[in-house]
Formats: structure tokens, C-alpha cells, sequence
């Protein structure tokens, strides 16, 4: 889970997309005030972005959305 922007040159999504090419079924979840427009073309697949201001149930759902995806 991370935010999109993290205060430099770097964003989540080349974070996401080197993780994911060392971790394929890592489960990604994005959160971002700013940045759902561009998800779609840099988000990695099978992905969840969270629109700020969200509650912690976000997140919970989110994760266990993930996982039990990946699950047998």
C-alpha cells in the first residue's frame, strides 16, 4: 500500500511496476487525492486505488479483496 505521490521524482506507480516485475502476485493498493485520473494507464494490473479522504474500512475491504483473490 502506498500513497501515489511521495514528495519526489519518484511515483508509486514505478515502485509498483519494479515491485511487481520481482513479485508478480504482490497485491498493490495506491492512495491518492490527486491522481485517480491516471490509474488506468499506470496503475499494474489487478490493482486497488483509494480516493483520499477515505475511512479505514477502505482499507480493510481492500486488502482482504486482494488476498482472497489470490487465494486457491
Amino acid at each position: 500500500m502506498t500513497d501515489v505521490n511521495l514528495g519526489g521524482e519518484i511515483k508509486a506507480w514505478d515502485i509498483a511496476l519494479t515491485a511487481r516485475e520481482r513479485f508478480p502476485t504482490l497485491p498493490v493498493i495506491y492512495v491518492t487525492g490527486d491522481s485517480a485520473d491516471e490509474w488506468a494507464a499506470y496503475g499494474v494490473p489487478d490493482s486497488i486505488l483509494i480516493d483520499k479522504p477515505f475511512v479505514p474500512a477502505q482499507i480493510v475491504t481492500a486488502i482482504a479483496k486482494l488476498l482472497n483473490k489470490r487465494a486457491p
